[in-house]
């Protein structure tokens, strides 16, 4: 972001044109670089997460609106078990993108990456934000899932239980995305009775 300024009496956000390639496309085009790609996805997060964002939005207050917002998907049980697994986690105040997947990296010429599409931004816990982006990847291919957590967990000094403590809590989040597809998906990741 650029600046924020008004443009006809409205409000607007001047952003930056990234010129490149999703870190997505390459690793299609390339999946034979799959790990070096990966251990840069990776490297790229925690160097966000080594931020502080002490203005935006509380990760905590954000789930926890989505989680009740789902109540012809989840009942109460479960929504009330998810809630008090969510307050029990720590508070922490990283800048956690809420949607980092590599179709919102984008790659110049010269190898430097950038994040965009920062619409779900947050201050939050970096597990909470890794629990997001590893069933982004789980809901395409399982083999690329555990690849990202498993960098994640090693590079960061994570143990990978606590950042599976918050599966439960991220996949019913990811609900109120409202794609079909997913959701029978994300909701056996939402029971958390299979994860106590």
């Amino acid at each position: 972001m650029l600046e924020v300024t008004q443009i006809d009496g409205e409000w607007a956000v001047v952003i930056e044109y990234v010129e490149g390639r999703t870190l997505e496309q390459l690793m299609q085009e390339n999946p034979e670089k799959m790990e070096e790609y990966m251990e840069k996805f990776v490297d790229l997060q925690l160097s966000m997460h080594e931020k502080k964002a002490p203005r935006l939005t509380l990760q905590k207050d954000k789930f926890a609106r989505k989680i009740e917002s789902v109540k012809d998907k989840l009942d109460a049980t479960v929504r009330y078990e998810l809630l008090t697994r969510l307050d029990s986690m720590p508070n922490h105040t990283k800048l956690c993108h809420g949607d980092f997947n590599p179709s919102n990296v984008i790659v110049a010429e010269d190898g430097t990456m950038k994040i965009v599409d920062w619409a779900h931004a947050t201050q939050g816990n970096a597990s909470g934000d890794a629990a997001i982006t590893y069933l982004e990847f789980a809901l395409k291919d399982q083999k690329t899932a555990d690849l990202y957590l498993n960098l994640f967990c090693r590079k960061s000094d994570t143990a990978k239980q606590y950042v599976q403590k918050w599966l439960p809590v991220a996949a019913a989040a990811q609900l109120t995305k409202g794609v079909k597809e997913e959701e029978e998906f994300l909701l056996r990741w939402a029971d958390i009775i299979d994860f106590q």
